[in-house]
């Protein structure tokens, strides 16, 4: 098969959506669709009846909620899919807005009963901003929600971008009857007991055929009628074009935990989706059809199997055909590197595999030479763009509580913070470690990883910080004055840059007055651009 062949057969997508409206749920069912597992596992309430095959960490088994990016891939009708499950709560939207970076199109889920949330305006504007096409799944029809029309306009409200309902609900919680999907004009009937894959379909080509009341009774589906006549009247035909350039979003309604309403926007998904699309480098875009290799590194997770306590960085291909056992240029670190290992994931299942096509996610094992953002090519001298951090809301203090345990407390956290769910600055005297995240359960979570995974226990300290700026100027005698006076406030990251942790707003303003040759970035993307 061809290169183009097997470009045209990838989609690459990541699900994202606020905590708890089904995303991991949603994520086990497309699988289950491809064939990956045979039963999904079910996070609700927090409360574990079976792990979710996506939820690899024991904080997040515990929990009951996912904090960690998964890649899973799977076949389905022709096609090769690569899922990339993010993590919902807020306090780990770094992770989910690198993740971003990664793919082509999203899967946006929304509950039914609580509508848009917060977390999800925020991961939307990510994907408006990088003009991502998103389809968006209602789920949990089967509660009692809010009404399919009140529920389209809050998407577009909030959301600010246009819908199209392509599958609509038949009654809500326990009027509930089934989907009838728009595009494909067929009915489903929602059966609660049901929660494999599900085949069953009528086709109802036209809606005022009587075969619809002999299926679902009279009243609904009069009332059915009238939803699509509303629909076709209130709402522009849908466009693919449109839903390619990010500036209409398509949407399923459906119940994610009973499998329903699923198969429909897959089927429609992999038709309508964006196969891998070019990408933005310091050099200009590069195509998947380029004929040489480039990749970018958008995760690393340290022991991804505890057992084994390994670190693999995720690497998506941009252009041309990864092989294993081929030499390939680090171009930050500008030496070559081989990798005779590559994996596919299936969660926290991975397999070796010889090559992999642009739009692929594959895992390398790192020994400490990658960071988020370094760039892999066939010998050639660009970076790719768009890899974002962000400055800290957060800072703490790290203290040990085992001094015997020093040196694999200084290794835990060197590898945790190079992940990217935490930003690690050193202040002088005394190599004190300030970790910055924009979460407070992150700290959680690495204090659960350093005693668990690293067998270091230690504590975190408020520190009063208001943001972390990373300095340049091309006025030297300046900047060095600024970090004389401001010392007790300037750490370096862990690339060895200078970087001002600003009190308050009030003092942060000053310093950018009194010293105006100096520029106070808020990210350190200006590191990579």
């Amino acid at each position: 098969m061809s290169i183009v062949e097997e470009i045209q057969k990838r989609r690459t997508f990541g699900i994202i959506s606020h905590p708890d409206a089904g995303k991991t749920t949603l994520t086990e069912k497309l699988l289950l669709y491809g064939g990956a597992i045979q039963s999904a596992g079910a996070v609700k309430n927090s409360k574990i009846k079976k792990t979710a095959t996506s939820d690899f960490m024991e904080i997040e088994k515990q929990r009951g909620i996912s904090v960690a990016t998964s890649v899973m891939a799977f076949n389905y009708k022709g096609r090769k899919i690569n899922i990339l499950d993010t993590p919902g709560h807020k306090d780990f939207a770094e992770d989910t807005y690198r993740t971003l970076t990664a793919v082509d199109s999203v899967i946006l889920v929304v509950d039914c009963v609580k509508g848009v949330e917060a977390q999800t305006e925020r991961l939307m504007e990510v994907c408006r901003m990088r003009k991502t096409p998103v389809i968006i799944y209602v789920n949990k029809l089967d509660l009692e929600g809010q009404d399919g029309f009140d529920l389209l306009d809050e998407l577009e409200s909030k959301l600010d971008i246009k819908v199209r309902p392509l599958s609509w609900p038949i009654g809500v919680g326990h009027t509930f009857k089934g989907v009838y999907n728009l595009f494909d004009k067929n009915l489903n009937l929602f059966n609660p007991s049901k929660t494999k894959v599900e085949t069953d379909t009528v086709s109802i080509e036209d809606i005022s055929s009587p075969v619809l009341d002999e299926q679902i009774g009279e009243d609904p589906a009069n009332q059915l009628r009238e939803d699509i006549d509303l629909i076709d009247g209130v709402y522009d035909a849908f466009s693919e074009e449109d839903y390619m350039k990010g500036d209409v979003a398509p949407v399923f309604f459906g119940s994610a935990v009973n499998n329903f309403g699923v198969k429909e926007m897959l089927d429609t998904f992999i038709r309508i989706s964006p196969f891998p699309q070019a990408r933005e480098t310091d050099e200009g875009m590069i195509e998947p059809l380029d004929k040489k290799f480039s990749g970018f590194i958008f995760k690393i997770h340290a022991n991804l199997d505890p057992k084994h306590r390994d670190r693999i960085a995720f690497l998506r291909i941009c252009s041309g055909i990864f092989e294993r056992n081929t030499f390939y240029k680090h171009v930050r670190l500008d030496k070559k590197m081989r990798f005779s290992n590559p994996t596919s994931f299936m969660a926290q299942d991975k397999s070796v595999i010889e090559e992999a096509y642009p739009g692929d996610v594959i895992g390398l094992y790192d020994s400490g030479n990658f960071k988020i953002g370094d760039t892999l090519t066939q010998g050639d001298n660009f970076m790719f763009k768009g890899i974002p951090s962000f400055s800290p809301e957060i800072f703490k203090e790290l203290e040990n509580r085992d001094p015997m345990k020093s040196k694999q407390l200084e290794k835990g956290i060197q590898q945790l913070t190079d992940e990217g769910v935490a930003q690690l600055f050193i202040m002088q005297p005394g190599n004190r470690k300030i970790v910055g995240t924009v979460g407070a359960l992150q700290f959680d979570v690495i204090q659960y990883r350093l005693e668990h995974e690293y067998g270091a226990k230690c504590e975190f300290v408020p520190k009063k910080y208001h943001m972390a700026c990373w300095m340049t100027s091309d006025n030297e005698q300046q900047l060095d004055q600024f970090l004389k006076v401001k010392a007790n406030y300037i750490a370096d990251d862990k690339d060895g840059n200078k970087v001002f942790l600003a009190e308050s707003p009030f003092l942060l303003k000053m310093a950018e007055q009194d010293y105006p040759d100096i520029v106070f970035h808020r990210t350190s993307e200006f590191k990579v651009a």
